[in-house]
């Protein structure tokens, strides 16, 4: 049965209004019920005038050059204002190359560290060039003469290195972390004394963890480091108090610097946009993140992992997609990459993102190839060497610059549309994981053609099996080098017998540098009564000379040449392999010396002026009041027997 309408209510529960009841109101529509609204589309960012922008960057899918080092290579930086760009490698070797319109020119090679070379910082005013090595020295070079201009030794092993000065400061800042603790000590670049730092942020104040990045941001005025824990600081590299200048939070919990913190892993490294708004760190987890300075906040996070390549590939995205052999051997040297770079960072090259120079791009090393991310729009803009599937490139640097006219070069950061560049030579340069060359990706493809005739693969250096049969050859070669010696001093002469089957290097080093008349007018600088005459030294106060090598060498100690009588010719040190150009002669015994100083030579006639020279006045620093210099030093390959007698 059809019900009918319903009743009015009572009375007591309200009349009924006869008048008839209008539109709602717009107020009132809200309460009409009409399902859930479909999400609004999100509004993809585009970056203004992006093509540009990446033509200002390399373009080509492989590599245009490669060269060598001897060994392994490390590091690569580059010098935007100068067009220098800096190489590193496991031996100790550094060389600095200039760069040209449509490639690159060898500049000079320097044989800088005994050890790796760990690290390599430039200046923000592109002056200054600083290596750090395991070896626990500190190098700096003057970028526009390739000199070495300063040398440190330091009481600790050096972790990451940072100029953190200006154009004008009176000061070179240049900020060293120990690899041991959070300390972090500042040196004076152009005179570098570890005994009196600048600066001492001693650890507990910053950082209790080791630093293991830290970068200067030069628009902020601050450095930006972050530590085995994962925290970040920014500091005030002239006072070591923390900088809050221009920021927006007042306390790190308001922002997203706890991030690499929370997830247990720490950077690699770090760098900081042109404009000083962004810094970016490659983390230990394989991942990306691009920090905003000012608030703190995480403005992106790209992972890089193996498992995430994985799940890219078996999504068959064509960008990125590899034939399966070739992304299976690829994943096979990334497993060993991670687990070597999981052992330590002495262990295997860390890799590193860096900004373009408009800081709307961050480039890096993948296994799939290098990435350039547009960080405003959050996509892959290219991918470089992706075709190069015998290469894992590990570590990267930007040149972006008009070779010749850098100081007419246009700024990025303020195109228009109607900006037109004016031919810049824009190249990325990478290393490989376990190669001994660098390779330069630019906007032009390799020549294929035949008439190319030394191809892309430059061989500038010797193959390093070649060189271990040199070095073979050379080490048995002790019987070609000179035997003895003749040193005219302003007291006398003195007759040495050298030593080079025992120690060919040293005896190499002494016997050519007098032949290049290094030593003549040199001065004994360190005179001990009892104990030994000491000289070598150029600037004549025991802190200068080098090698014929440019830098130091190793030590040769041999068991049966030790400090057991006057008259033993010995090399001057530092520290372990750091030989360069000063010697001495003993006077007494000094067995306390032997497995300290190389031991290379002997007095046989002419111990009478040692004598002579001992028994000098000295001031209280042991340097002799009248100076006693060696005239010159003649090289003899065999010694005369009738002429030592006296």
């Amino acid at each position: 049965m059809e019900e009918g309408p319903p009743r009015p209510p009572p009375d007591d529960e309200g009349a009924v209004n006869d008048a008839e009841e209008g539109p709602p109101r717009p107020d009132d529509l809200d309460d009409v019920e009409a399902g859930p609204e479909l999400p609004r589309p999100k509004k993809r960012r585009i970056l203004p005038f992006e093509q540009q922008y990446l033509d200002a960057l390399p373009s080509a899918a492989m590599y245009e050059k490669s060269y060598m080092h001897r060994d392994t290579m490390t590091h690569v930086a580059v010098v935007q204002n100068q067009g220098f760009i800096i190489t590193g490698s496991i031996d100790g070797h550094i060389k600095f190359w200039k760069k040209q319109q449509g490639g690159i020119e060898f500049a000079k090679h320097f044989k800088a560290h005994v050890g790796p070379v760990d690290g390599i910082a430039v200046s923000p005013d592109g002056e200054l060039c600083a290596s750090v090595s395991r070896d626990r020295t500190v190098k700096v070079f003057d970028v526009g003469t390739f000199d070495m201009i300063s040398m440190t030794k330091l009481p600790f092993l050096p972790r990451c290195a940072e100029w953190c000065h200006l154009r004008g400061d009176p000061r070179a800042r240049l900020a060293v972390s120990d690899d041991a603790t959070g300390r972090v000590v500042v040196l004076d670049g152009r005179e570098a004394s570890a005994e009196a730092p600048l600066l001492d942020v001693e650890a507990g104040s910053l950082h209790r963890a080791p630093v293991t990045a830290m970068r200067f941001n030069a628009a902020r005025g601050a450095v930006v480091s972050t530590d085995e824990k994962g925290l970040v600081e920014y500091w005030d590299p002239k006072t070591g108090e923390a900088a809050e200048e221009g920021l927006k939070f007042k306390r790190k919990i308001e922002t997203d610097l706890f991030a690499m913190a929370k997830v247990k892993t720490s950077a690699c490294s770090m760098d900081v946009s042109k404009s000083g708004d962004l810094f970016v760190c490659m983390c230990a987890d394989r991942r990306v993140r691009v920090f905003q300075y000012d608030t703190g906040k995480l403005k992106r996070a790209y992972d890089e992992s193996l498992q995430a390549a994985q799940d890219v590939q078996q999504s068959g995205a064509e960008t990125f997609h590899l034939e399966d052999m070739d992304f299976g051997r690829r994943a096979a040297v990334e497993k060993e990459l991670t687990a070597r770079q999981a052992a330590g960072w002495k262990e295997a090259p860390l890799g590193n993102a860096v900004f373009d120079e408009s800081g709307h791009f961050v480039i890096y090393a993948t296994l799939l190839g290098i990435k350039v991310v547009n960080i405003v729009s959050n996509k892959v803009s290219r991918v470089l060497g992706k075709v190069e599937n015998t290469e894992r490139f590990v570590r990267v640097a930007l040149y972006q610059g008009n070779p010749g006219q850098a100081s007419k070069r246009q700024k990025l950061s303020k195109l228009t549309a109607d900006t037109k560049l004016s031919g810049p030579d824009p190249v990325v340069v990478a290393t490989s994981y376990k190669k001994d060359r660098f390779y330069l990706f630019t906007t032009r493809e390799p020549e294929d053609n035949e008439t190319a005739a030394l191809g892309r693969d430059v061989f500038n250096e010797k193959p390093k099996e070649e060189l271990d049969i040199g070095t073979e050859r050379a080490a048995v070669s002790g019987a070609l080098l000179p035997r003895g010696a003749v040193m005219h001093t302003t007291l006398g002469d003195i007759w040495l017998r050298l030593f080079p089957e025992e120690c060919p290097r040293t005896v190499e080093n002494f016997t050519t540098h007098a032949k290049n008349g290094y030593y003549n007018g040199l001065i004994f600088h360190r005179v001990i009564k009892g104990f030994m005459a000491q000289t070598g030294d150029p600037l004549g106060d025991g802190t200068g000379g080098t090698s014929i090598w440019g830098g130091e060498f190793e030590d040769e100690f041999d068991s049966s040449l030790r400090h057991d009588r006057a008259g033993t010719l010995s090399m001057a040190n530092s520290g372990p392999n750091t030989n360069g150009s000063q010697f001495f002669i003993t006077t007494v015994p000094t067995p306390w010396l032997d497995n300290k100083h190389t031991v290379f030579g002997r007095v046989v006639r002419g111990m009478d002026v040692v004598r002579i020279i001992e028994k000098v006045k000295t001031d209280k620093e042991d340097k002799p009041l009248e100076d006693v210099q060696i005239v010159d030093i003649g090289v003899k390959e065999h010694l005369d027997e009738k002429e030592l007698v006296q």
